[in-house]
């Protein structure tokens, strides 16, 4: 293995939206840095669940329902 072209591997610390923490190892910043998520699982609606809309542009979503309506799925 070469020597000096691989990044840091380090421990730091990451505070989750509702301010739980956890340490990891990362390349992020230096030994001891803190990440502070905006948007992590327990907030992000592909994880929770949360309202998700399909957005209609230029008919595309009507004709692809109304190209496999019959299917019956």
């Amino acid at each position: 293995m070469k020597e000096k072209i691989h990044p840091d591997y380090h421990m730091i610390k990451i505070v989750m939206t509702d301010g739980t923490e956890y340490m990891t190892r990362s390349t992020y910043g230096k030994e001891g840095d803190t990440l502070n998520l905006d948007i992590d699982p327990t907030t992000h609606p592909a994880w929770t669940g949360g309202q998700q809309q399909l957005v209609d542009r230029g008919g595309r979503l009507s004709k692809f329902k109304n190209k496999f309506a019959n299917l019956g799925i």
